[in-house]
């Protein structure tokens, strides 16, 4: 079983940065991906970035590439997304996600909410212009 417990949401400039960490456990056993969700008032969930366990793929949406970057710390058991260059659009609330284990070794992580099967509470970040 997969449990991710998301920190580090807040407040902050637009403009500014700010940085969520997703403690996880139970992840390590099989290739899967890990991603980051999040979700506005009043707008449908968006996938926002996935790294696979290894670290040999990444996903990014449009709206945050270049400003935003998943990283995943084996070693801390800690999935992170720093944000850069946050702007009043990037508020909502983040959740972490993962898929079930068993990624084929080339298979590359997507954005698809399908194809996460274990979820976090979620974090709220809000950017002030």
């Amino acid at each position: 079983q997969v449990r991710l417990v998301e920190s580090g949401g807040g407040s902050v400039q637009a403009g500014g940065p700010l940085r969520l960490s997703c403690a996880a456990s139970g992840y390590k056993n099989l290739r899967r991906c890990m991603g980051w969700f999040r979700q506005a008032p009043g707008k449908q969930r968006e996938a926002v970035a996935a790294i696979s366990t290894d670290g040999r793929s990444t996903y990014y949406a449009d709206s945050v590439k270049g400003r935003f970057t998943i990283s995943l710390d084996n070693a801390k058991n800690t999935l992170n997304l720093q944000m850069n260059s946050l702007k009043p659009d990037d508020a909502a609330t983040y959740t972490c996600a993962a898929t079930f284990g068993g990624l084929g070794l080339y298979q590359q992580c997507s954005g698809a909410e399908s194809d996460y099967h274990y979820w976090g509470q979620g974090t709220q970040v809000t950017v002030s212009s």
